[in-house]
Order: C-alpha cells, then sequence, then structure tokens
C-alpha cells in the first residue's frame, strides 16, 4: 500500500503537459482484439486500469507491450474468448470487452465489472443492444455467457440514455458485423469520437461519432495502425483546479479546450481567468473565488459528472453557498465525509450536495473511496492548513499518471510513500 503526503496552503504555480485520456484509451485498448497485425498508441498513459487492460488482452490473445506511453499491441488471433473474475472485478470499465470480443471472436465469457463502488452500474442497455445484433446472452453463477449462433447483425438501436459504455460496446460489437448498426441517442463524450476516429483509421466506417445518432456499417476486416490518443480532459481539469484552489497562476499544455467547454465556465463562474488556446490554457486564480449557485451533472455536453467532487473540493473555499445536483450516479458523495474532516462545510440532502463555503481547510488523515472522490481530496489537501495523508491511493493511480510528478512540477509539496496495511 501507498500514501500521499501534502503540505498545503501553497499556491501553485508552473507550466505541465496533459497525459493520455484513461477514458479512451481503455476501449480503444479493447478494440484491439478486432484487428489484424500491428498497432502503435502513442500518448499512452501510464495507469493501473491501463495494466490491467493489457492483461486482459493478454488472456484473448493479444500481446501488449508498454514503454513509457507507447503502446505496442500485436493480435495472435487465438480462440480464447474468457476473461476472468479476478480481471473483471479490477476494473469498472473492463464491460468494454464484451462488445469487442463478440466483434472478434462470435463468442464470450465474463462476469460482472468491478472497480470504483460508485452505486449501480446496470448493464442492461448493453445486453439488450447486443440482442437486437443476434447476441444470445445467458447468465450462469455470475458469470455472461455469450454467443453468436448466426453472427452479428446491424440493428437500429435506440438508447433509453445516452450510456457511454453501451455506446462503445455497440460501437465495437457492430464494427465487424454484418450490415449497419444504426445508435439513436448515443453518448456524445469526446472519448467516443477519438475510439471512431482510430477504428476508422483500421478500416472502419463510423460516421457521426460524437453526434447522437451515429452509424457503422460492417466491414470484413481491420488492421492495426499508428495513433496517439487525445489528452484526458479530466485530469486537465483536476490540475485546473488544484491551481485554483491554491490561489495559483499555471499553464496546462496539451489539452483541448474545446473538450472541456461543459466544465470550463464553471471555473471562469468562481472568478478564475481563463485563457484557452489551440492545445494549452493559462489560468490565473490569485483571489478568493466565489460560489456558483447551482451545478448539475448531465451526459456530455453537460456538466461531467468526473469532474464532479473535483470542482467540489475547490467550492469549499469559496466565498457563499454552491449546490451540485448529481444526475449520473447514486453514491458519487462519497468524498464528503472526508472533505468535512478537514474542515468543509457540505450537507448532502439526497441528489443534492450543498456547499458553505469556508475560510480555511485543515490538513487530515483521509481515505480515497474511488477515482475521483480520491483526486478531490488530493485537491483540498493542497489548498489546506497544514499536513493531510491520503491513504487508498490506488484508486487514484487508476486515472492518473503518478499525480504527485505533476504536481510537483507545479510546486506542490507532495510525496508517495510506501506503507504497511496496518498503519491505517
Amino acid at each position: 500500500m501507498q500514501k500521499l503526503i501534502i503540505k498545503g496552503n501553497k499556491p501553485l504555480r508552473g507550466e505541465i503537459s496533459i497525459q493520455g485520456a484513461k477514458n479512451s484509451v481503455l476501449p480503444i485498448l479493447a478494440s484491439t482484439v478486432l484487428l489484424t497485425g500491428k498497432t502503435v498508441l502513442e500518448n499512452c498513459p501510464a495507469l493501473s486500469d491501463v495494466f490491467c487492460a493489457c492483461r486482459i488482452l493478454a488472456q484473448l490473445g493479444v500481446k501488449a507491450t508498454i514503454n513509457g506511453n507507447t503502446a505496442l499491441l500485436e493480435c495472435n488471433q487465438n480462440d480464447d474468448a474468457e476473461i476472468s473474475e479476478e480481471l473483471m472485478l479490477k476494473m469498472r470499465s473492463s464491460i468494454i470487452f464484451l462488445g469487442a470480443t463478440l466483434g472478434a471472436k462470435g463468442r464470450c465469457t465474463l462476469y460482472y465489472p468491478g472497480g470504483c463502488e460508485l452505486g449501480p452500474r446496470p448493464i442492461d442497455m448493453h445486453i439488450s443492444a447486443l440482442r437486437k445484433m443476434g447476441v444470445r446472452i445467458t447468465e450462469k453463477h455470475g458469470a455472461l455467457i455469450c454467443d453468436t449462433p448466426s453472427g452479428i447483425t446491424g440493428a437500429k438501436i435506440n438508447l433509453p440514455f445516452p450510456s457511454v459504455g453501451a455506446t462503445e460496446n455497440i460501437i465495437l460489437a457492430a464494427v465487424k458485423a454484418k450490415g449497419e448498426t444504426v445508435i439513436y441517442n448515443a453518448a456524445r463524450e469526446p472519448e467516443i469520437k477519438d475510439l471512431a476516429n482510430f477504428l476508422n483509421k483500421c478500416g472502419a466506417k463510423i460516421k457521426n461519432a460524437g453526434q447522437s445518432k451515429i452509424i457503422i456499417e460492417g466491414v470484413a476486416k481491420l488492421s492495426g495502425c499508428e495513433y496517439s490518443i487525445m489528452p484526458d480532459r479530466i485530469a486537465a481539469g483536476t490540475y485546473i483546479a488544484a491551481i485554483a484552489a491554491t490561489r495559483g497562476e499555471g499553464i496546462i499544455n496539451r489539452v483541448n479546450s474545446e473538450d472541456m467547454e461543459s466544465f470550463l465556465p464553471v471555473f471562469e463562474q468562481m472568478g478564475c481567468k481563463l485563457y484557452p488556446y489551440s492545445n494549452k490554457i493559462y489560468i490565473n486564480a490569485a483571489h478568493r473565488l466565489s460560489s456558483v449557485k447551482t451545478i448539475r451533472t448531465m451526459p456530455h455536453p453537460g456538466f461531467p459528472t468526473d469532474i464532479q467532487a473535483i470542482t467540489m473540493a475547490v467550492l469549499t473555499k469559496a466565498q457563499g453557498t454552491s449546490v451540485f445536483v448529481e444526475n449520473i450516479f447514486e453514491s458519487r458523495f462519497r468524498h464528503v465525509d472526508a472533505l468535512c474532516k478537514m474542515g468543509a462545510d457540505i450537507r448532502v440532502e439526497g441528489k443534492a450536495a450543498i456547499i458553505e463555503g469556508v475560510d480555511e481547510l485543515s490538513g487530515a488523515r483521509v481515505g480515497s473511496t474511488d477515482l475521483r472522490g480520491g483526486a478531490a481530496l488530493v485537491v483540498a489537501a493542497l489548498s489546506a492548513t497544514g499536513k493531510s495523508e491520503i491513504y487508498e491511493i490506488s484508486h487514484i493511480d487508476r486515472g492518473y499518471e503518478a499525480i504527485e510528478n505533476y504536481l510537483t512540477a507545479l510546486g506542490a509539496d507532495i510525496k508517495r510513500e510506501h506503507i504497511l496495511k496496518k498503519d491505517f
């Protein structure tokens, strides 16, 4: 086990470049099961979830080698189509291998995914959509056993909710299916577009990714290619939040500001000065920030649930009252208790969290309960007086590439230490 030790109350200043996107690289890695030949992924983030995905790929016959931020993948086209329960439980987005494995092999056996405990994430939409495409799915002793007696065929699928995971699974199953698949009410996140751009470069025929109606025409073969993963907009938002919370100033390089239009205005409403350019953003937050009346998490292009906890950490010291309404996950306020332990004034009422800004946070020993909640504790600790110790940081490592190195580059006093489990 490891922990982060942070001495806060120090303005962050400096310049960093952002890692590749976790939410983009995972479905792209899964899609390599569908390919022949070699694939080279540049800007591949070194994350525990990425390493877990590579272990799953190994079970499915894809050899993955990671050197720095470059991943080399080569599909050996074996007949293995089962993913162990152990690996499925390590990663919340492991369900993305369902569509990819079915598209590649016509069958698969896997288990319900694990990862962060954010409340139920039903896969009913995934299963319903795949059944419309000719997939036969049965459940036995917790395993999903899937096959395609007549092959995967294109279908018209209307999603009741624009689920990112369901949209990705349908795309992955459809790219080599017979005929045309149309997804209505598809997720519109930039990471969906990145997946489609990668697959199209491999020979797929996907139209309108990033819009609510996506059209996929199945092809017989997909070949590996060289591709660079898009920048991680949530990681960029996290470091912007850290600078804002500490009343600092900085430049975030290697970003696409258009991908962050769903949440950058919130930081401007707080009083941050943001100057976005084509591939970087300058931020200045020299003065105490102001509250934001109400923020509602919504599917893209609405405010992302992934940045909710991180933005809340900033608003704990903003002047006035802010309200968050969480519309995506049932259990995404689990970080609140730890923030309150640091001196925040937050009250949770059902789907809403009411934040009364305080003058000061104090360092404390706290544990992260999930990926983004853990990042929120880091942001709060950076703005707090005194020393904080953050435990259970394996959650943070799922989505942030050595977060302490990025923050040290901005002048933070932060270090990672190994600990014995009995110490916490």
